[in-house]
């Protein structure tokens, strides 16, 4: 029998699993001299998990430029600090790179937020939200997705962190790391599943059940 799946994932049942994290190598850029470094690196692998990250506003009106943008491998995770470097020439050059694949979730949503620092050509880039209606998910969330393929938690905690702080802290590296890794994981098992067909899907509607709970 072939890997369980499901078209939408109960996320009652997401705090119950065991937790998944990033555990290879965090390293921090805060000059453009290091990200010079970093860029030339990154672009010597065959595929990129990339996310961004924004201190969150809690005030009407008061919005933020993008903080973090973290671009990873499956063993090194690199988070350019844009609140201090900007968008420097290594930077947008990874950015409109043509030849390596970076693969993200809603990232046509972060283009735009990083094109409101300096405006660039897109690169090649994949949206896992483009991808996973072809073998039936219907979720769109980081979180709801990997616990569906994996069985496995993603933390959630220091989403609305301070992106802009002095220092992050290391609960703040680590999440962020987890989010481009865990963009590569879930690329290489839709790929898989698209080519192997070894899954099965199960179809269910947890909006119906929990109408049907709260009428009785």
């Amino acid at each position: 029998m072939g890997k369980i799946i499901y078209n939408k994932y109960d996320k009652k049942e997401i705090a119950r699993l065991p937790v998944a994290a990033f555990e290879g190598r965090i390293i921090v850029i805060n000059t453009a001299g290091e990200a010079e470094r970093a860029v030339d690196y990154l672009l010597s692998h065959v595929l990129l998990g990339i996310d961004t990250e924004t201190r969150p506003s809690f005030r009407k009106g008061v919005t933020y430029k993008v903080a973090l943008l973290q671009v990873a491998t499956t063993t090194h995770c690199f988070l350019f600090r844009l609140n201090l470097i900007g968008m420097t020439p290594a930077i947008i050059r990874l950015l409109e790179d043509k030849t390596v694949p970076k693969v993200g979730l809603s990232w046509h949503d972060d283009l735009l937020s990083l094109k409101r620092r300096t405006l660039f050509t897109p690169g090649f880039f994949i949206d896992i939200q483009e991808m996973v209606g072809k073998i039936g998910i219907e979720d769109l969330s980081l979180q709801k997705l990997y616990a569906n393929l994996f069985g496995l938690r993603i933390r959630k905690r220091e989403q609305l962190s301070n992106w802009e702080n002095a220092n992050l802290t290391d609960a703040q590296k680590r999440y962020a790391a987890t989010d481009a890794w865990a963009c590569i994981k879930i690329y290489q098992e839709l790929q898989r599943l698209l080519v192997t067909k070894d899954y099965e899907l199960k179809i269910v509607d947890y909006d119906i059940q929990e109408n049907i709970s709260q009428e009785g």
